[in-house]
């Protein structure tokens, strides 16, 4: 488990990652309905083009069920060449439109037609650099995210509450990926201008008031705050805010 030195260089390189994929996956860009069946994806944190579809689920505020298949990784890999015919991420599975697709860009397409109504923002257009600076932003978090570890396995998923472009989000993430734990991923992109900036500092000064309605109002309620990550596991009851909280806590509870 880092100390607290080797947690804070790697909330810097999350903050690189984010700044060099332009901070894609914040801002909520079309609130679309959640489907009555959960979209699964199949996905390697580390990877830029399983990030790239991440960042369009936050783009609309949709939540997933996420199957980590790092490399060396036993738990979904296999099951994922089952679906959809070989082990290739990101790998989306849709069981209400009955949709198997792989490759990031048809994924972000379907994602914005079936559930934005409306063709892909320009913002979150492929285009031709975004590989080679898509695998900078990787290599400045440490490939964390990539190659599986040694880990239990919960009986029940877990949940947690982020948004892609977040930092200390990221963080969680990649330790769930390399334990290879799925969780239900609860997009809590930034719904208004004003939500912009870290929990305890957004531009909008006085106490924060969500847009009433959106999905952070509704855990607004439930918490009285909105900060992500925040990180449920049914398997022990416990409820954490705070990466470097949640990551002693999933080093202790599941690393093998």
């Amino acid at each position: 488990m880092p100390n607290p030195l080797v947690h804070n260089l790697n909330v810097f390189g999350s903050v690189a990652t984010s700044s060099l994929s332009a901070w894609r996956g914040c801002l909520v860009v079309r609130q679309a309905a959640q489907p009555a069946k959960p979209l699964v994806l199949y996905d390697m944190e580390a990877c830029p083009y399983c990030r790239r579809v991440r960042e369009a689920l936050t783009a609309l505020n949709l939540d997933a069920e996420i199957r980590p298949c790092p490399k060396g990784g036993r738990r979904f890999r296999l099951e994922a060449a089952a679906v959809g015919g070989k082990q290739q991420f990101p790998l989306l599975v849709d069981k209400n439109s009955g949709t198997v697709l792989y490759e990031s860009e048809a994924i972000v397409e379907y994602l914005f037609r079936e559930y934005g109504g409306r063709s892909v923002p320009k913002f979150y257009r492929a285009k031709g650099y975004q590989p080679a600076l898509g695998s900078v932003a990787s290599a400045v978090s440490g490939l964390r995210g990539l190659r599986a570890v040694s880990a239990k396995t919960p009986e029940q998923p877990l949940h947690l509450w982020s948004f892609e472009g977040s930092p200390f989000s990221r963080l969680v993430r990649e330790r769930l990926c390399e334990l290879e734990i799925s969780y239900t991923l609860h997009n809590l992109g930034k719904e208004h201008w004003t939500e912009i900036g870290p929990a305890k500092q957004r531009i909008k000064p006085g106490p924060y008031k969500p847009v009433p309605g959106g999905k952070r109002d509704a855990f607004f309620q439930a918490y009285h705050r909105v900060q992500v990550p925040y990180l449920e596991d049914p398997n022990t009851g416990k409820g954490l805010f705070e990466s470097s909280r949640i990551l002693r806590y999933l080093h202790a509870t599941y690393a093998g």
